[in-house]
């Protein structure tokens, strides 16, 4: 009995020191997540002091979904501790990395790896894996070193994790930053998101400045906007420098062939429903068009919704598809599907990058998304499975040039290079250009960060049929420099435009190689904020053009920086000569076309269609020169043309040019 007895005593106790040891361990778990540093500090003391034993229950708890987030929190601040700490460091690899080698969920596998990488180099956690049994072999999939994409699928996870559970900023500002060092536009946006966030906006506004300036691919109107709205939020000891970088930043940020956001997170703008496909809608009417237009309106009101900032189709109704049609393009897009999901993305009208469920082995699923799915004599199958489990979100990175497809799916490229066929009609050749569209296949499916930008060509430019018969010949194709000379370096060659450049002796002059006497001179141009230069006529290779020859003016007379301009200096006046008529120009970042004739002394300056500048030079100069100086350059007969830049970003391109005769001296009477 007295043995019975001293046995339950010590159960007992047993059970007593357990229960406190647990409470002890769920106490100092209740410390986080943290607010200030000093909160924790006593915690993280007491669990120096932690055995094995009681690591182990908080290694229980990150397995468990509904109970990971303390001890996420826990052992994040611990690794940090102990790698300050040689003695901790040691006993804390022994603990983590024999924990490592257990059966772990694929969260609790991924999470510990991440921290033992914080406290040894990736080679150290590689040789631990390959020494993993081949029971481990899932774990040891789910634990391989994560591409730009998949580290930025799972810091939105992580973020909305933190939100959903009411996070401070300190987890969100860590969260941000590891988003910070991924060079992409995908993390600059997800950054880009938390300025309207009050408590962690000025460190955003840091983050996106630093990833813009840092990566000139990264462009585009929704770019822009993000880092206008970054500017006020830049303080601190070096926000003037930053400030200014990022000021220049912007005015050298082309307008051109940058990402625009397909989808706003509110509402389907942008999109129409779909109207049968590109071939049976080019043989509709416009009126039977417009009809059916309006019907597949309504329709897609309730197929597709838009529900916390994801753009779902409810698994009824017919294809959403983009309003603009799109030729060349890159494009990137998150998406989810549930089991047995089956959807993908149109391209140009035509299906389709596939996306399903991969174990639907029925259909062939197993493959995985990313293939080309309807092609038949190119293939259509993508070169590995890349898809991520269902109900998490998959991203793809979509580039079409020409008839060829490049596919990457969560970082990894399944498709490469690969023509689209055409699917609705095989026999020609995929549609220069076609609307998007997201396809409705009866199943769950949602959308997030759709994000498109059209690419330049790279075929030269050709005049037009009517041009060609007109007599004009074209001075720049968009692919070389050829019929210029000058300072070249101070002009660059992209995306099919001649492009100042301010940071190579301020853009300088740039003249054609041949002399002109009389002709009809068209080209575009793109100004940015208060951008300046000129086109230079009748001009040597030395000295003022707008003195030594003539200077028609290229300006934004709308920037403040110009509201005391003379008359004479407005864009398309002749500088120092005869004043132009303003209100002409279109807004900043749209192309211009304008167009100038000269024949003897008589000019015309067209822009947009409009004549802004008109009239006979030698009655200009009759009784003296506006500006009061001379201009020995009005009497030259002949001479270059030139772009005269004065440091300013201005985009040029269309330069084409029609010879006239000399004028009638009869004419040069009037």
């Amino acid at each position: 009995m007295k043995k019975y007895l001293y046995l339950l005593a010590f159960s007992v106790a047993i059970t007593l020191q357990t229960n406190a040891q647990k409470q002890n361990i769920e106490q100092a778990l209740d410390a986080f997540p943290y607010q200030q540093v000093s909160d924790i500090q006593s915690t993280l003391q007491s669990m120096e002091n932690w055995k094995k034993s009681d690591w182990k229950k908080v290694f229980i708890l990150l397995q468990d979904d509904s109970l990971k987030l303390k001890p996420t929190y826990a052992i994040a601040a611990y690794t940090h501790k102990a790698s300050l700490n040689s003695v901790l460091y040691k006993k804390w690899w022994a603990i983590i990395s024999q924990q490592f080698k257990k059966k772990n969920t694929p969260y609790a596998a991924t999470f510990l790896k991440s921290q033992m990488n914080l406290l040894s180099s990736e080679e150290t956690v590689q040789t631990l894996l390959s020494q993993l049994s081949p029971r481990k072999e899932n774990v040891a999939e789910a634990l391989k070193p994560m591409n730009h994409a998949m580290k930025l699928l799972a810091l939105q996870d992580q973020m909305q994790a933190v939100i959903e559970n009411n996070g401070n900023h300190i987890e969100k500002k860590r969260i941000l930053n590891n988003a910070s060092r991924i060079p992409t536009l995908g993390a600059f946006m997800f950054i880009g998101k938390f300025l309207q966030d009050e408590s962690i906006q000025k460190d955003a506004a840091l983050m996106v400045t630093r990833l813009a300036i840092n990566n000139e691919s990264i462009k585009g109107p929704i770019v822009r906007e993000v880092l206008e709205k970054a500017v006020p939020f830049i303080k601190g000891e070096d926000s003037a420098i930053l400030v200014n970088k990022l000021k220049a930043h912007l005015l050298k940020m082309p307008y051109d062939y940058g990402f625009v956001n397909l989808f706003n997170g509110k509402d389907l703008t942008g999109w129409k429903g779909l109207v049968s496909n590109p071939i049976a809608r080019s043989k509709m009417s416009d009126s039977a068009l417009q009809v059916a237009q309006q019907k597949a309106n309504e329709s897609i009101q309730k197929d597709w919704i838009v529900k916390d900032g994801l753009l779902i189709f409810t698994g009824h109704g017919d294809n959403l598809a983009t309003e603009k049609k799109y030729g060349d393009i890159e494009m990137y897009v998150d998406w989810k599907i549930t089991e047995k999901g089956d959807a993908g993305i149109y391209l140009r009208g035509s299906p389709q990058v596939q996306i399903w469920d991969t174990s639907r082995r029925e259909v062939g699923a197993q493959v995985g998304s990313g293939g080309l799915y309807n092609n038949t004599k190119y293939p259509s199958k993508p070169l590995l499975v890349a898809d991520n489990k269902i109900g998490e979100w998959n991203t793809f990175h979509i580039i079409m040039k020409g008839e060829k497809v490049t596919v990457y799916l969560n970082g990894m490229l399944v498709t490469d290079n690969v023509i689209l066929e055409n699917y609705w009609d095989r026999k020609i050749p995929i549609f220069t250009k076609e609307q998007i569209e997201l396809q409705a296949h009866g199943t769950y499916v949602a959308y997030r960060n759709i994000y498109l930008r059209e690419l330049p060509s790279e075929a030269p430019v050709a005049l037009s049929e009517a041009e060609q018969k007109d007599g004009f010949v074209s001075l720049f194709d968009g692919t070389n420099m050829d019929q210029w000379q000058g300072n070249i370096a101070g002009y660059l060659l992209k995306d099919g435009a001649i492009e100042v450049n301010p940071q190579a002796k301020g853009g300088g002059n740039l003249y054609t190689k041949e002399e002109y006497d009389n002709f009809i001179y068209r080209f575009d141009f793109q100004l940015t904020p208060g951008g300046n230069n000129g086109i230079g006529l009748h001009a040597p290779l030395e000295g003022d053009a707008a003195y030594v020859g003539m200077e028609i003016q290229v300006l934004d007379n709308e920037a403040d920086i110009y509201k005391n301009l003379f008359l004479y200096q407005y864009h398309g006046s002749v500088y120092g000569i005869m004043p132009a008529k303003r209100g002409f120009l279109k807004p900043i970042g749209e192309w211009n076309q304008e167009e100038i004739f000269l024949s003897g002394t008589k000019i015309k300056v067209t822009l947009n269609g409009t004549i802004i500048n008109e009239g006979d030079i030698k009655d200009a100069i009759k009784n003296g020169t506006m500006d009061h100086k001379e201009h020995p350059g009005l009497a030259r007969t002949t001479g270059h043309i030139g772009f005269l830049g004065h440091g300013d970003v201005i985009r040029f391109k269309n330069m084409r040019i029609k010879k006239l005769p000399e004028p009638k001296i009869t004419e040069a009477k009037k």
